[in-house]
């Protein structure tokens, strides 16, 4: 019997070589679709054009978890009295503290999305809160939930920004969502954004384990063609001494 090695094989190699490379190529093209999928829901959207508020969320819906740092175009007025510090908040490497003022939003039945309006490294430092109608762009971001507890609810300290803290500031109904405002107010730094949307756990995992199986079947083509060529290599020398050597009498 020829070697496996033989001219006659070849088309055999070529089909197993071409076998296997067209399931590892097909697997890393899903696995490319699966994390590109992963990257398209963790998008950073911080550079996205902004988009009126209305769009994105309404007084009453929870936050939309592919939305964070989505720019919006905000039109309402200054809750008079409301505004709050948010500890903890570093700047370059400094702490020091979220000035945050509620907006009462045009059209949403009173209820107001509270805005970042800047940093400042003491709350002493920080300007007079503003008052009347104002038109601004903010980053949307969702409340915060950290666990930690305000331990002076009487001052307008607040350890995180969560809503459940700042509805005790104001007299109205609030939005599941705040905004960082793009340009600070004269007197105040531009508070950094630097949160992203969760990440599934099953986001894109079709494409993922369409990879997996596809790498499968390239390792079990592989095993065929090894098994194929190790039987026929086994095989080889007990034909060729069958046929070039006369039997033997017991």
């Amino acid at each position: 019997m020829p070697s496996p090695l033989a001219p006659r094989y070849w088309g055999a190699h070529l089909l197993a070589v071409v076998l296997v490379a067209a399931a590892v190529g097909l697997g890393v093209w899903q696995y490319d679709a699966w994390q590109a999928h992963r990257d398209a829901e963790a998008d950073d959207l911080t550079h996205a054009r902004p988009v009126p508020l209305t769009d994105v969320i309404g007084p009453d819906d929870p936050f939309p978890g592919t939305k964070v740092g989505q720019p919006v175009t905000v039109s309402g007025t200054w809750v008079p009295g409301g505004t709050v510090y948010v500890s903890g908040r570093v700047q370059d490497g400094a702490k020091g503290y979220w000035v945050v003022t509620p907006l009462t939003v045009d059209d949403a039945d009173g209820s107001a999305l509270p805005i970042v309006r800047g940093w400042v490294a003491d709350p002493a430092q920080a300007p007079a809160a503003p008052s009347g109608p104002t038109s601004l762009d903010a980053w949307l971001q969702p409340p915060e939930g950290t666990g930690e507890v305000d331990r002076d609810p009487t001052d307008d300290v607040l350890p995180q920004l969560r809503i459940a803290d700042l509805i005790q500031h104001v007299d109205q109904d609030l939005y599941g969502a705040y905004g960082v405002a793009t340009e600070p107010e004269p007197g105040l730094e531009r508070a950094s954004v630097d949160q992203l949307p969760d990440v599934g756990t099953f986001t894109g995992i079709r494409n993922l384990l369409y990879a997996i199986e596809w790498w499968f079947f390239g390792l079990f083509a592989a095993f065929i063609w090894w098994r194929w060529v190790t039987d026929t290599a086994a095989e080889r020398p007990v034909v060729e001494d069958a046929a070039g050597s006369p039997p033997r009498d017991p």
